[in-house]
């Protein structure tokens, strides 16, 4: 068994555990959370420590010490601001970088917004001010999120004569074709209303004490959803997306795989608690 013990150790985001619940803060007030290398790697390195700790991949609640694995993880960012984008410095550098240096870097920033994206629990973005470049890029990849009154998303990148390419297939999943190309060609603002209406955040709230109520509601809720059904249905859209073959071996796929399902233990746990009208082992006492 995995144990929960000894997360990474890092400096500008700080990880908290409460419960099944991961907390990822970036803590980088001063410089508006933005994102330089040491951020970026500590992030992925939570990411990945996190991920090997979910209850719906290693199929388990609790390690072999009773600590429960993870079901949940809310990022948020310190101060005024979630996160500015790609720290300024950062970005001058990479202007004398090498194109194999730049790539590096990229592939690094890849890394961070796929490992979000495909983290393997229910992620929650709680989020205040700006969300601009990068920071929007991490909006684009979690399941749900709630931001205050006071937000502004942009895709800024156009601002500076680039594109928001690495985040792009991320941000196009979230928005569609028509609202990503309209927004990357735009690289301005926008405010919490059309933010809710193009589909970038789920739910607006009248500042910090109704955020963190807000996030505590909705994982309220998915603590009554099957660790391994909330892991799973990001395979299940996964292959959705990317699905090339023909109708009907899309309908074959999805038979075997709710087969699988019902066959698993947890799958077997939730059927067996409705029949025998009992909560099921993953519900919270």
């Amino acid at each position: 068994m995995i144990s929960m013990e000894q997360p990474p150790s890092t400096d500008l985001v700080r990880l908290t555990i409460e419960g099944s619940r991961a907390n990822i803060h970036l803590n980088r007030e001063e410089k508006f959370n933005a994102l330089n290398v040491q951020m970026i790697t500590e992030l992925c390195d939570l990411l990945d420590w996190t991920a090997e700790r979910s209850a719906g991949r290693l199929d388990a609640l609790h390690d072999d010490n009773g600590q429960p694995y993870l079901r949940s993880l809310v990022l948020s960012g310190a101060g005024r601001h979630f996160c500015a984008g790609a720290d300024i410095n950062m970005m001058r550098d990479a202007g004398a970088n090498t194109p194999e240096e730049n790539r590096a870097d990229s592939k690094r920033l890849d890394r961070l917004f796929n490992g979000l994206w495909s983290h393997p629990c229910f992620t929650v973005g709680a989020i205040q001010g700006v969300a601009l470049g990068g920071g929007a890029g991490l909006v684009a990849c979690l399941d749900h999120v709630i931001g205050t009154k006071n937000i502004k998303i942009a895709l800024s990148e156009g601002k500076l004569g680039i594109l928001p390419a690495v985040i792009g297939p991320y941000v196009y999943r979230r928005l569609g074709s028509a609202c990503f190309r309209r927004l990357a060609m735009q690289a301005s603002r926008i405010e919490a209303e059309e933010a809710l209406r193009t589909g970038f955040i789920e739910q607006v709230v009248d500042g910090q004490e109704a955020l963190e109520a807000s996030v505590q509601s909705l994982l309220e809720e998915v603590l009554t959803t099957g660790p391994c059904a909330v892991t799973l249905a990001k395979e299940l859209t996964l292959n959705f997306d990317r699905w090339t073959e023909s109708d009907e071996a899309l309908r074959d796929w999805t038979l075997d795989f709710t087969s699988q399902m019902r066959g698993s233990n947890e799958g077997q746990e939730g059927l067996s608690s409705f029949l025998e009208k009992r909560p099921a082992n993953w519900k919270p006492e």
